[in-house]
Order: structure tokens, then C-alpha cells, then sequence
């Protein structure tokens, strides 16, 4: 015990002991209230509340509220302000009425401004009301009005004009694809399409050349004319409005038909039609179709095969060793 009294006799020794456990203390209280600081001081960012515009808020905006909006520079609010002014436009008949007459006006321009305005709010529940009759008699009058008198005439098989042509056509054309797509093309032929636009192309002089590069287009060419003339000459209405218009004979029109009608036949593949049609094919006797499950399994076993080569040599027969009928 000698050097312990000796050590707490000296004060120096006294002093740096409690001057260490003091410092220590506040070193720890420091950082306790410098972290419980930091901790305080830390700005959390607020998740992004989602914002809801109602119907009414969208009503009262005045049309100079969504002009200045349109010219916004964020794109989500000029997006939004464009949604808003299209879904009045669709829901406003008045304003569609007055775009189908825009684009039957003799100036070029105005009927280009038209055109892409409907386009912009042709939205799908705005096309059912696009089929009427008095929206097909105003697009294919805007294709009336689009004809080119120096077109060329349509007869090179490996050139395709669709890219060349008017964006006005091109426009038409959009418009009547969605339609027939959706409702058929009875209301196309009915707004005298053939008669007034189709029929007028340069498909040549004599009736000849003109029923020769109409078939010849429609045999080599992929695009939305083409799509619309066929889905006109599927119909019995159609081919008759075709040969009517000089770009079908009478027996290319039957023959057609028959070919059509051969071919809906030779879709049928269920039952006894097809079984007898694909034996007649290849020359053998139809087979009785397996009616139950157990025939069908013994019919899957008989084909199970074994194939006994080392890829060394090319296969041949003896190298398949089938399943015993037995």
C-alpha cells in the first residue's frame, strides 16, 4: 500500500485524474447533444401528395386560363391543359360538326387545321361518333378535294406512292381505317368512296390497264389505301360498286367471290369436313375420327419411337426402333 498512498499524496497525479474524467464527461455530453442536434436539424422531404383536379374545377376554367396553360413551360401542366380543352371538344357536338365541315372547304390550309384538330380529339369513345353518315360524306368529300389531276398513272409494281401522297389523304385515310376497322365497310361504300375518290386515281386509259393495275396494286401493296379498297371488294355490295366503276370485270368479281367462299370453307377444320377434305388432298381414305380417350391414347403409343445413333452417320430406318403394337 506504500506506492497507493504515495500516488494520492501527490496532487498532480489528483488533478490530471479528475481533469481526464471531466473532459470525458463533457467529450460525451458534446456529442450526446451534437448527434440529438443533428438529428433535429435533418429536413425529411414530404412524399409528393397526390392532386386530383374535379369536374368542377375543370369547368370553371375560362378558355384564356388554358390558352396561358398551353404555353406553360412544365410539360405535365400543358399536358393536363390539353387533356382538358380535348375532352370539352369531344364532348361538345356543335364543335364537332363544325370540324367536319372544316375540312369539305375548298382552302387547303384550313382544311389541314381541321383535319388535325380532329385528329387530336379523336380519342376511342369520340370514334362512334364518327359513324354517321354525315362524317364518312365529310372525309371522303376531303379526299375528293385532295385528288392531284397530274397523279401518275398507278402501274409500277416494285414503287409504292402511299409515302408521296398528301398528308391530307393520309389523314383520311387514318380515320376511315379505325372505322371500318370497328364497324365494317358498308357506310364507306355507301358514301359513294369508290365512285367518288377511288375510281378517279390514274389506274391508266382503257378499262384494261385500269382493271389490270387495280389488281395488280392490290396483289403487291401494303398500306391503308390498299387495306381500305379490299376491305370494300370482300363485300357482295362492294364488287358490284367496283365493276360498276370499270376496276373489276364481272368474272374477276365472281371469281373472287368463289375464291373467298373456298377459302372460308377451307377454315373449317373441325370434324368430319376436314378430315374428308385433307384425305382427298393427299389421295388417301379418310380415317374415322378417335371419338374417346382411350383410342386416342393407344393411337399416341403406337407412334412412341426409340432412335439408336451416335451422330456418326446419317439416320436410317433400322436405326428406329418403334413400339410393339401388341
Amino acid at each position: 500500500m506504500g506506492w497507493h498512498s504515495s500516488v494520492l499524496r501527490d496532487e498532480r497525479v489528483v488533478f490530471t485524474g479528475v481533469g481526464f474524467v471531466t473532459a470525458s464527461l463533457i467529450i460525451l455530453v458534446m456529442n450526446s447533444w451534437l448527434g440529438r442536434w443533428r438529428d433535429e436539424t435533418i429536413v425529411t422531404p414530404n412524399p409528393p401528395k397526390t392532386q386530383y383536379i374535379t369536374q368542377q374545377t375543370e369547368d370553371s376554367l375560362e378558355l384564356k386560363t388554358l390558352d396561358t396553360l398551353l404555353g406553360h413551360y412544365n410539360y405535365a401542366i400543358k399536358e393536363t391543359a390539353a387533356k382538358i380543352i380535348c375532352d370539352r371538344a369531344a364532348n361538345d357536338p356543335g364543335l364537332l360538326e363544325a370540324l367536319l365541315r372544316g375540312i369539305t372547304r375548298p382552302d387547303y390550309d384550313e382544311r389541314v387545321k381541321n383535319l388535325r384538330a380532329l385528329a387530336i380529339i379523336c380519342v376511342p369513345r369520340v370514334l362512334p361518333m364518327l359513324n354517321t353518315w354525315k362524317a364518312y360524306s365529310a372525309i371522303v368529300r376531303c379526299l375528293e378535294l385532295s385528288l392531284d389531276p397530274e397523279q401518275e398513272v398507278l402501274d409500277n409494281e416494285g414503287w409504292d406512292d402511299y409515302p408521296l401522297r398528301d398528308i391530307t389523304e393520309k389523314m383520311c385515310f387514318i380515320f376511315l381505317e379505325q372505322l371500318v376497322d370497328h364497324y365494317g365497310p358498308e357506310m364507306l361504300i355507301r358514301s359513294k368512296f369508290v365512285e367518288r375518290w377511288l375510281s378517279k386515281q390514274n389506274w391508266g386509259r382503257t378499262e384494261e390497264d385500269r382493271q389490270r393495275n387495280f389488281h395488280n396494286y392490290m396483289l403487291y401493296r401494303d398500306n391503308k389505301m390498299r387495306r381500305l379498297a379490299d376491305a370494300v371488294r370482300k363485300t357482295e355490295l362492294g364488287r358490284a360498286v367496283l365493276v360498276k366503276c370499270g376496276l373489276y370485270s364481272q368474272e374477276a368479281a365472281d371469281d373472287f367471290a368463289a375464291e373467298q367462299a373456298d377459302n372460308l370453307n377451307l377454315m373449317d377444320t373441325s370434324g368430319e369436313r376436314y378430315n374428308l377434305l385433307l384425305s382427298i388432298n393427299m389421295g388417301r381414305t379418310p380415317r374415322a375420327q378417335e371419338t374417346s380417350a382411350e383410342q386416342q391414347r393407344i393411337r399416341h403409343r403406337n407412334r412412341e419411337a426409340i432412335v439408336m445413333n451416335d451422330g456418326t452417320r446419317p439416320i436410317g430406318r433400322d436405326d428406329i426402333i418403334q413400339r410393339s403394337t401388341e
